[in-house]
């Protein structure tokens, strides 16, 4: 069995092979950003029925509302991964009921409570992600709007996620994310509340 630093350096080398842009912080495999992108391909789920003289398929489309949006998503390792989670978050915006907004948290049962050593990194960024953008869990949010809206009108919701994606998922967004927030998201914390706190902070990974 592979001790936890070992482990941890194949599968970000795993991620980095697999044509991910992997951004390490402070020159360590502990904490990095990743380039993501949204999910390209809507998801179709056949169900076959089958009755006395006839068969019907039925057909459920689910269209990838985020496709063209990039994200970067900061990744954090403890010492102990793969034994423990990691803690994933959303560097710029995303509109998504189990994101939260200001700190880009992400609620995922799989990685929060579910986690196992037998997952890596190439599951949370081309399983675990993609599905939950796929399929948001409205009834389980961080972001109580975007769960709300979508549950009350889906036309209006669906219209809101794009503007995010053009707003906030382009090329340049992910580039200047981090400047964005600190000369934005701070500013109009202070004009509001007279202060700012590193918990507003987009990006904070959830723990």
């Amino acid at each position: 069995m592979s001790s936890p630093s070992k482990r941890r350096e194949m599968d970000v080398m795993k991620l980095m092979m697999s044509d991910y842009t992997v951004e390490t912080i402070n020159d360590g495999l502990n904490e990095f950003n990743v380039e993501f992108h949204g999910p390209k391909e809507s998801i179709f789920l056949i169900l076959r029925l089958l009755f006395p003289h006839n068969v019907i398929y039925v057909c459920n489309v689910f269209i990838g509302l985020y496709e063209g949006g990039i994200w970067k998503v900061r990744v954090e390792l403890p010492d102990a991964y793969p034994y423990k989670s990691p803690s994933i978050g959303f560097v710029n915006k995303i509109y998504h009921p189990n994101v939260d907004e200001l700190s880009g948290s992400v609620c995922l049962d799989v990685i929060n409570q579910s986690w196992s050593p037998m997952f890596d990194l190439l599951n949370v960024f081309e399983v675990f992600l993609p599905q939950l953008l796929l399929y948001p869990n409205p009834s389980d949010p961080l972001n109580g709007d975007a769960a709300s809206l979508m549950m009350k009108d889906r036309k209006q919701y669906d219209q809101k996620v794009k503007e995010y994606c053009e707003r906030y998922a382009k090329r340049e967004n992910i580039s200047n994310s981090t400047a964005e927030v600190d000369s934005g998201d701070e500013e109009i914390s202070e004009e509001e509340s007279g202060g700012s706190s590193d918990d507003d902070i987009a990006g904070h990974a959830d723990p």
